[in-house]
């Protein structure tokens, strides 16, 4: 079921049925939430004009990202990217999408969605897993530094395999952000009584949903590039993207 191979010069497992790469996330922990440090890089981006409205709201918003704590994340797969048009048709074969410019693109999900989650071998991965995967070691607004995003890291279609891996993460992992990828976790508007561990919080309710700025691209000039960061964090709404997660393969073909 799983092939081990090197795709753009890192490892990476491919689930053999449906072609998905996964890359392997090493254990750890990690401090969790939107850090005074990076609500500083906000502050420090607005005060020089880098933002095109007011950024009150986000500030305002900020608790849903606290309070930030240390998390511990076993080891675990997570797809390279989220699942395309075509890869979604592995399991659904007349899935359609009016978002999608081509097969290559992230696949949105409505009203196929519970349809996909049925057929899925794979699990969602916890928001703890997703914002681990998303800063791959580190502590700044996004895993390329404190200074503001810009379109360039907005990436949602991946037939250029060169730009795919040119937007990667220390972890291998390409365009952590730019959908509005599904967690596991119900949406709760703080940390509070989160678990230690990378657990999903359980209930009933809407689902928690990270990323999101390729889905509002082209920008509006609505500061959209606030939805790269690494943890910012919002309910489902209307349509989400799928980055699936595994446990890591014992071996070889397992």
């Amino acid at each position: 079921m799983w092939d081990q191979e090197i795709v753009e010069g890192r490892p990476a497992w491919r689930h053999t049925p449906s072609g998905v790469v996964f890359r392997e996330v090493p254990g750890g922990t990690f401090r969790m939430g939107l850090s005074d440090d990076e609500l500083d890089a906000v502050r420090a981006i607005e005060r020089t004009g880098g933002a095109e409205d007011d950024l009150e709201s986000f500030f305002a918003s900020a608790a849903q990202a606290h309070p930030v704590r240390e998390v511990r994340v076993e080891p675990f797969l997570i797809a390279r990217h989220p699942l395309t048009v075509a890869q979604v048709r592995h399991w659904l074969p007349e899935y359609e999408d009016s978002f999608a410019n081509s097969t290559s693109t992230t696949a949105r999900l409505e009203d196929d969605l519970d349809d996909l989650l049925d057929k899925l071998p794979f699990r969602l991965p916890s928001e703890a897993e997703w914002e681990y995967a998303a800063r791959a070691g580190t502590t700044t607004l996004t895993f390329r530094g404190d200074a503001k995003p810009d379109e360039d890291q907005v990436l949602d279609d991946f037939a250029d395999e060169e730009r795919t891996a040119a937007a990667e993460n220390d972890f291998g992992l390409a365009a952590m952000g730019s959908a509005s990828e599904l967690c596991a976790d119900v949406w709760i508007p703080h940390f509070m009584a989160a678990p230690p561990d990378a657990r999903p919080r359980t209930g009933d309710g809407p689902r928690v949903v990270r990323g999101g700025a390729g889905d509002l691209y082209p920008w509006q000039g609505c500061d959209e590039w606030l939805l790269l960061l690494s943890a910012t964090r919002d309910e489902l709404q209307d349509f989400a993207a799928i980055r699936p997660a595994a446990p890591v393969p014992t071996g070889r073909g397992t």
